[in-house]
C-alpha cells in the first residue's frame, strides 16, 4: 500500500489530466441530472465526436515525427465533405465510387502539402495555414458562394448513424446481445495483452508495478469496458463509425510499435539529425506523414458530412484544435498508464 501511495505522489502530474477527466464526467452527470451516461447520450457523443478521433490519430505522427501540427485539416474536411456532395448529390455518382475518388483527392492534396513541408522544408506551419485558406475558398467556390448540398443517400448516411445488427436478437430481449459478446471479448483480450506484457517487461529486467495495483487497473478498465458494451447495448448497439474508429486505432498502433515506418517515426521526432546519420530517410516519412494526414481528413470530412446529412461551407471550424487538444489530451493519459504499468 505504501508503495502504491509513493507512486501516486511521485507521478501526480501525469494523473492530473485523468482525474480532471474523471471530476468534469461526474460533474455533468450531475448537473444534467443523469443524462449524460444515458444509454442515447452516449452513443450520440460517439457518433457526433467520431471527426475528433480520425484526426487526432493523423495528428499524433504529425506531432511525434516533427513536432509540428496539421493547421488545414478542418479545412480540408470541409473541402472533401464539398467534393463528396458534389459527386454523390449532385453527379449521381454511386457512393463507393465516390469515397474512393475523394480518398484519391486527398492523397493528391497531402502529396502538396508534404512535397513544400518535406522537401523544400517550408515549415509546416506556413504551408498548412495557407492550406486552410485556400481549402476554405476551394470549399465556398465549389459550394457556389456558400450554398449546403443535401441530403445524402441512405448508404451514405450509414456510414455515421449506421449501427451494427444484433445477431443474437433471438436469445435476450431488450438487450444487444452482440454488444454484449463484443465487450466481453474485447475484456479478455485486454487481460491477455496486459499479462503478456507484464511478463515480458518482468523477462527485460524492467519494473513492474505492484500486484496489487496491476489487478486493480486490469478491474477498472475491463469494468469500464463492460459498463460501456452494457450501455451501447441498452440502445440499438455498437455504432457502424465505433468500428471504424476501433480498426483505424488498433491498424495505427501495430504501425507505431511494431513496424520499421513507426519506430522512424519515433526516431525522427527524438532527434531528427541523430536519425538521418543512423540511415533513416527522414524527408520520405515526413512526406508520407502528411499524406497519411490528409487522407484522414478525407476520412473524417466523409464521416461528418454523413452525420449533418449535408456538404456546409461551415463545416471543418476549428476542428484542428479539437484534434491537437485530443492528442495533448491522450499523451497525458498514457503517460498515466505506463506509470500504472
Amino acid at each position: 500500500m505504501e508503495k502504491i501511495l509513493e507512486i501516486f505522489r511521485n507521478n501526480i502530474r501525469q494523473y492530473a489530466m485523468l482525474i480532471a477527466l474523471v471530476v468534469i464526467m461526474v460533474l455533468f452527470q450531475i448537473l444534467t441530472d443523469g443524462l449524460l451516461l444515458l444509454p442515447q447520450n452516449v452513443a450520440n457523443l460517439i457518433l457526433q465526436n467520431s471527426y475528433v478521433l480520425i484526426l487526432a490519430i493523423g495528428m499524433t505522427f504529425c506531432i511525434i515525427s516533427s513536432g509540428n501540427v496539421d493547421l488545414s485539416v478542418g479545412s480540408l474536411c470541409a473541402l472533401l465533405g464539398a467534393i463528396s456532395g458534389t459527386f454523390i448529390i449532385s453527379m449521381k455518382m454511386n457512393t463507393i465510387s465516390a469515397i474512393i475518388l475523394v480518398i484519391l483527392i486527398s492523397v493528391v492534396i497531402g502529396i502538396w502539402q508534404g512535397f513544400w513541408i518535406a522537401y523544400v522544408r517550408i515549415p509546416a506551419f506556413i504551408v498548412t495555414l495557407a492550406g486552410m485558406l485556400i481549402f476554405r475558398g476551394l470549399t465556398n467556390t465549389i459550394l457556389e458562394g456558400g450554398i449546403t448540398l443535401a441530403p445524402f443517400p441512405d448508404d451514405f448516411q450509414f456510414i455515421s448513424s449506421g449501427f451494427i445488427p444484433d445477431i443474437f436478437s433471438n436469445l435476450v430481449t431488450g438487450k444487444n446481445f452482440t454488444t454484449l459478446l463484443t465487450g466481453i471479448a474485447i475484456s479478455i483480450i485486454y487481460i491477455l495483452l496486459e499479462i503478456r506484457k507484464r511478463k515480458s517487461r518482468k523477462s527485460y529486467g524492467f519494473e513492474v508495478s505492484p500486484s496489487a495495483l496491476f489487478i486493480a487497473q486490469i478491474v477498472i478498465v475491463v469494468s469500464a469496458i463492460n459498463l460501456f458494451s452494457y450501455s451501447l447495448s441498452s440502445y440499438k448497439g455498437i455504432p457502424v463509425i465505433l468500428v471504424l474508429i476501433g480498426a483505424l486505432i488498433l491498424i495505427y498502433s501495430f504501425i507505431a510499435s511494431k513496424t520499421i515506418p513507426g519506430r522512424h517515426i519515433y526516431a525522427m521526432g527524438g532527434n531528427e539529425k541523430a536519425a538521418k546519420l543512423s540511415g533513416v530517410k527522414t524527408n520520405k516519412m515526413l512526406f508520407l506523414t502528411y499524406i497519411n494526414m490528409a487522407v484522414l481528413s478525407a476520412v473524417a470530412g466523409i464521416c461528418f458530412a454523413s452525420r449533418l446529412n449535408s456538404a456546409s461551407p461551415q463545416a471543418g471550424l476549428n476542428f484542428e484544435l479539437d484534434a491537437i487538444a485530443a492528442c495533448f489530451i491522450g499523451v497525458r493519459l498514457h503517460q498515466a498508464e505506463l506509470e500504472l504499468l
